[in-house]
C-alpha cells in the first residue's frame, strides 16, 4: 500500500505503508542512532512525534522485549528508508513490524530520508501528516498540519501510582543483563586486591553497590527505566512517583535524594509540576535531574528555555565537562534548552555545553547539593560515557547523609 509524508511547507514524500493503518499528524523529528530504535520508540520523550530514523536500514535484530525503556511505544509514527522484515539476533521477540502493528503505530518507509533530513535541518522541525489517501490535496489538510501542537504529553505518559524498584544486594544481582558476560565471585574480588592477570575478567557492567541503604524519589514525567535501573544497579532503593505528586509527598517520605526525569513537550507547558520542583529545589535536598527535569529546574529556579532549531536526538552528541575540559559522547533526546544567557549565577552556573553547537547540557546549582543535565547518563544501548554521574549522585548523597542531611 501507498504511503504519503505531507509537510507544513506543502513538500510531499511518497513511500510505502508500514505498521497500523490510520493516519497521523505529528511534529517530525529526526534520530541519527545506528542502533537501540527499540529503546528510541518507547522512550517516553517522543510522545506526540513522528520520529525519521536517519539510518537506513532499521530493524535488523528485530525487537527484543526485555530493551524496552517503558511499557509501550509512544511516538506516534516511524520514518525509515528501509524496513527489515526478517530480523537475524538470538534475543529476538518479534520483528519490528510486528511491534509496529502490536501497538498501533503506523509508519511510512522508502522515501528518501536523507532529503527529509536535509529539509528539517534547513528549514527546522516542521508538523507533518501521514496518510494512505493517495489523492489528498495539501489545501484540504494545511490547516491541521500547522494547528498541530505535541500539547499535554507529560500526563499521558507519567506513572499512574507510585511504585518501588529494590536495589541491588549483591554483586549477582548488578551484572550483565545479556550477551556471553558473566559475573564470577573469585574474579572480581582478585580485580578489587589488584590481581593484574585477572583484571580484564570484571565484567564491564558490574557496577559497585556504593548506593546501598540510600532512598532516592524519582519523579517520572515521562521516565525511561533505565534511570530507576541504573540507581537500583548500584544498591539505591527507587520509589517513582507519577508526574503530579506534590513536593509534600515526595519529601514527607525523607529521601536521601531526589531525581527528576526526563520526559516529553514543551517545559513551559509543565506550570503545575515547576512550582513542586521549586519547592523541592527550596527544601535542601539532593537532586539529580535528566533532560527535562534539568529544564523544569531551571525554569523554577528564574531561567528561561527555548527550542532549538532542530533538536538533539541521536547516540553520538559531544558534551564538555567545563570543570575538567574533558569530552564526553553522549545519548540525546531534546528539542529544548536552558537558556545560558539569562541564567543567575548567584543560582547556578553552566556544567556541560555542546561541542557542536555551544548549547547548555547541564547546570551545577550554586551553595546547593543540585546538578542536572540535558544528555542522559543512563543511555542503553549507549554511549555509557557520563554513567559516572549517577555515582556522583551517590556520593552527594552520601556526604550529606555524613553531615546529618545539610548539604
Amino acid at each position: 500500500m501507498k504511503a504519503f509524508l505531507i509537510l507544513e511547507d506543502g513538500t510531499r514524500f511518497e513511500g510505502k505503508h508500514i505498521g497500523a493503518d490510520k493516519d497521523v499528524v505529528s511534529e517530525i523529528v529526526f534520530n541519527t542512532s545506528m542502533a537501540g530504535y527499540t529503546e528510541v520508540f518507547t522512550d517516553p520523550s517522543y510522545a506526540g512525534q513522528a520520529v525519521c530514523m536517519t539510518y537506513p536500514l532499521i530493524g535488523n535484530y528485530g525487537v527484543c522485549l526485555e530493551d524496552m525503556e517503558s511499557e509501550r511505544i509512544w511516538l506516534d509514527a516511524v520514518i525509515v528508508r528501509e524496513l527489515c522484515r526478517v530480523p537475524s539476533n538470538f534475543r529476538c521477540d518479534m520483528s519490528l513490524s510486528d511491534f509496529l502493528e502490536k501497538y498501533e503505530i503506523p509508519g511510512i518507509e522508502g522515501i528518501d530520508t536523507r532529503a527529509l533530513v536535509r529539509l528539517l535541518r534547513d528549514k527546522g522541525t516542521m508538523n507533518g501528516l501521514i496518510t494512505t489517501k493517495e489523492n489528498i490535496s495539501f489545501d484540504s489538510v494545511k490547516e491541521k498540519i500547522k494547528a498541530y501542537t505535541t500539547g499535554d504529553v507529560v500526563s499521558k505518559v507519567s506513572c499512574k501510582e507510585k511504585y518501588f524498584v529494590k536495589g541491588a544486594e549483591k554483586l549477582e544481582d548488578n551484572g550483565p543483563i545479556s550477551g556471553s558476560s558473566s559475573f564470577n565471585k573469585e574474579d572480581y574480588e582478585a580485580y578489587l586486591k589488584g590481581d593484574k592477570a585477572r583484571l580484564e575478567k570484571r565484567p564491564s557492567l558490574v557496577r559497585d553497590l556504593n548506593g546501598k541503604g540510600l532512598k532516592v524519589a524519582l519523579l517520572d514525567v515521562g521516565a525511561k527505566k533505565n534511570i530507576a535501573a541504573s540507581l537500583a544497579a548500584r544498591g539505591c532503593d527507587v520509589t517513582v512517583y507519577p508526574y503530579n505528586t506534590s513536593a509534600d509527598e515526595i519529601l514527607a517520605a525523607d529521601p536521601d535524594g531526589i531525581m527528576l526525569s526526563n520526559g516529553p513537550g514543551d517545559p513551559k507547558d509543565c506550570g503545575d509540576v515547576i512550582k513542586e520542583v521549586k519547592k523541592l529545589y527550596d527544601s535542601g535536598k539532593t537532586i539529580f535531574a535528566i533532560c527535562l527535569g534539568h529544564q523544569l529546574m531551571g525554569l523554577a529556579t528564574g531561567a528561561d528555555t527555548h527550542k532549538l532549531k532542530y533538536g538533539h536526538r541521536g547516540g553520538n552528541h559531544p558534551v564538555k565537562d567545563l570543570e575538567t575540559g574533558r569530552v564526553f559522547i553522549s545519548s540525546q533526546n531534546h528539542g529544548y534548552v536552558v537558556d545560558v544567557d539569562k541564567l543567575d549565577e548567584n543560582i547556578a552556573v553552566p556544567a556541560f555545553t555542546n561541542v557542536n553547537d555551544g548549547t547548555n547540557e547541564g547546570l551545577k546549582y550554586t551553595g546547593k547539593n543540585i546538578f542536572t543535565v540535558q544528555f542522559h547518563p543512563e543511555a542503553c544501548p549507549g554511549p555509557q560515557d557520563t554513567s559516572f554521574l549517577f555515582d556522583r549522585f551517590i556520593n552527594m548523597m552520601l556526604e550529606a547523609k555524613k553531615n546529618g542531611g545539610k548539604n
